[in-house]
C-alpha cells in the first residue's frame, strides 16, 4: 500500500478501524447492541458521538433484531446508516436482513465473525456470515486492518449508487483481527468527503419516507403481481454491481494511493499449477506459505476471494482455463450435509462445468471456532495439493473425511 500525503497513521484494533471507517463516512444514524467480539466498534462510535467528533444519532436498542429494524426506518428517510454485529447477533437479525435488501436500502454493517453456538464460541469463524450469504447483501471480506477501514468508505459509495441500491457487509475475523492492533492510515477528511457520494436531499430515488408525502410500503403482493420481478431485480442488481465495485476500487486507488484489486486478489497465480482459493485473514497469511513453497521450486499460487456476493464467476473461470492442475478451496465455515461440508468450496466446484479442463479439487475446512492455523499447516495443505498433482490420487490421512480435509480434526472422540 502506498500512503498519499495528508494521512495520519494510527495504531488501532480492527474494531476501531471499523468505527473510524463509519466516522469518516459521516454516518447519520448508528443503531447499537453489544455482542462479543464486535462490541468495541459501537463503543468507540458512542465515544465519537458523545465527544462531538461525529454528528450522528446514536440509538441504543434491546436486541440485534431491533438494531436492524431501527436502521430500516432511518435508511428509509435517506439517512446514511451503520451498525456492527457478530455471530448469534447476526442470526437474530436475519428477518430484518431480508427486509433491508428487499427494500433496496444501502445500509452498511460490519461483522466481526465468530463461531455459532452451541457450544458457545466467540473466536474467528465465518459460519455466521456464510449462513446468511443469500439474503441479498453484498458481502466483502477484509483481510487487513487497513482494508477494514478503507472498505467501509468504498461500501457506501457502492451501496448508494443508484445502479446498486443494496446493503453491504464488511466482514473480518473476530479477535484475530477485531482485537489485535496494527497501523491504519487515515486520509484527510476533506479528501474522504470528496470521494463519498452526496446524500440526496429527498431520500433514495425509489423510496423516501416523508410525513408530507405519505406512502404505504411493503404491502401485500399477489402471486401474479410483481413479487417475482422484484426478486429478479435484486439478483440483477447484485450481478451488475460488479462493474460499480471495480470502478469504485479504481477511483479509491487513484484517490488514496492504494492498490486493491477487484472482487479477487491473485497472488503468484500466472504460472501456478496448484492454486489455493481462500478468504479472510487466513488467506492473507497463506501468502507466506506460497512464498515458502515457491522458494522450493513449486509452482503454487493463492486466489483470495475479496467478495463472495456478488460471486466472482468470471475470475474463477479464467483460472480454470489456465494451466492449473489442482485447486484447493479452504472454507472457514461449515455447511452441514452439502457436497463438501464447506459453503464456498461447493460454489467453486459448480463453476467447473464452465471449463473443459480436467482439474482436481480438494475442499478444506480450517480455523473453525478459532482453531489455530499456522503457516506450517497451510504449507501441509499445499503439499496435499502437490501430492494430488504428482500422484493423480487424493490423500487418505485421518483428516480427510468425506472427500474434504478437516484441518486439525481430532479423531476418535
Amino acid at each position: 500500500m502506498m500512503k498519499t500525503e495528508q494521512e495520519n497513521i494510527l495504531i488501532m484494533s480492527g474494531n476501531y478501524a471499523a468505527a473510524w471507517g463509519a466516522k469518516c463516512s459521516n454516518v447519520n444514524v448508528i443503531s447499537a447492541y453489544p455482542i462479543t467480539p464486535q462490541t468495541t466498534v459501537v463503543e468507540k462510535l458512542s465515544d465519537f458521538v458523545d465527544n462531538k467528533e461525529l454528528d450522528a444519532k446514536y440509538i441504543r436498542v434491546e436486541s440485534e433484531h431491533s438494531v436492524m429494524a431501527a436502521l430500516v426506518g432511518s435508511s428509509m428517510t435517506g439517512a446514511r446508516s451503520f451498525s456492527a454485529t457478530s455471530g448469534q447477533g447476526l442470526l437474530y437479525m436475519a428477518e430484518m436482513l431480508h427486509w433491508v435488501s428487499s427494500s433496496r436500502l444501502p445500509i452498511v454493517t460490519t461483522i466481526s465473525s465468530r463461531g455459532i453456538a452451541p457450544p458457545w464460541n466467540i473466536w474467528a469463524d465465518y459460519t455466521d456470515i456464510l449462513s446468511i450469504r443469500d439474503c441479498g447483501w453484498i458481502i466483502q471480506f477484509a483481510s487487513t486492518h487497513q482494508e477494514i477501514f478503507d472498505s467501509i468508505l468504498m461500501a457506501y459509495k457502492i451501496a448508494e449508487n443508484p445502479e446498486v441500491s443494496l446493503p453491504y457487509f464488511v466482514v473480518y475475523s473476530g479477535f484475530s483481527q477485531s482485537h489485535t492492533s496494527k497501523p491504519v492510515s487515515i486520509p484527510d477528511q476533506q479528501r474522504i468527503n470528496e470521494f463519498l457520494p452526496i446524500l440526496p436531499e429527498d431520500g433514495w430515488g425509489h423510496l423516501n419516507l416523508n410525513p408530507d408525502k405519505p406512502v404505504t410500503f411493503g404491502n401485500l403482493v399477489m402471486p401474479e403481481q410483481e413479487y417475482l420481478d422484484f426478486r429478479f431485480m435484486i439478483h440483477d442488481s447484485m450481478v451488475k454491481s460488479k462493474n460499480v465495485i471495480h470502478d469504485t476500487i479504481d477511483v479509491f486507488n487513484q484517490s488514496f494511493g492504494r492498490d486493491y484489486e477487484g472482487l479477487v486478489e491473485k497472488y503468484l497465480c500466472d504460472d501456478a499449477e496448484v492454486i489455493l482459493i481462500a478468504y479472510g485473514a487466513l488467506a492473507e497469511q497463506s501468502k507466506d506459505a506460497v512464498d515458502n513453497l515457491r522458494e522450493q521450486g513449486n509452482k503454487v499460487g493463492l486466489f483470495k476471494l475479496r467478495y463472495i456476493r456478488p460471486f466472482p464467476n468470471e475470475e474463477l473461470i479464467e483460472v480454470f482455463n489456465s494451466d492449473v492442475k489442482v485447486i484447493g478451496v479452504a472454507d472457514q465455515g461449515t455447511a452441514f450435509g452439502n457436497p463438501t461440508g464447506g459453503p464456498i468450496s461447493t460454489e467453486v466446484m459448480s463453476l467447473l462445468y464452465h471449463t473443459k479442463n480436467k482439474i482436481d479439487v480438494l475442499p478444506c475446512i480450517w480455523g473453525i471456532g478459532g482453531r489455530n492455523v499456522s503457516v506450517d499447516d497451510q504449507i501441509k495443505l499445499f503439499e496435499k495439493l502437490l501430492y494430488i498433482k504428482n500422484n493423480n490420487k487424493y490423500p487418505t490421512d485421518e483428516t480427510c473425511q468425506h472427500g474434504t480435509v478437516w484441518m486439525g480434526l481430532k479423531t476418535g472422540i
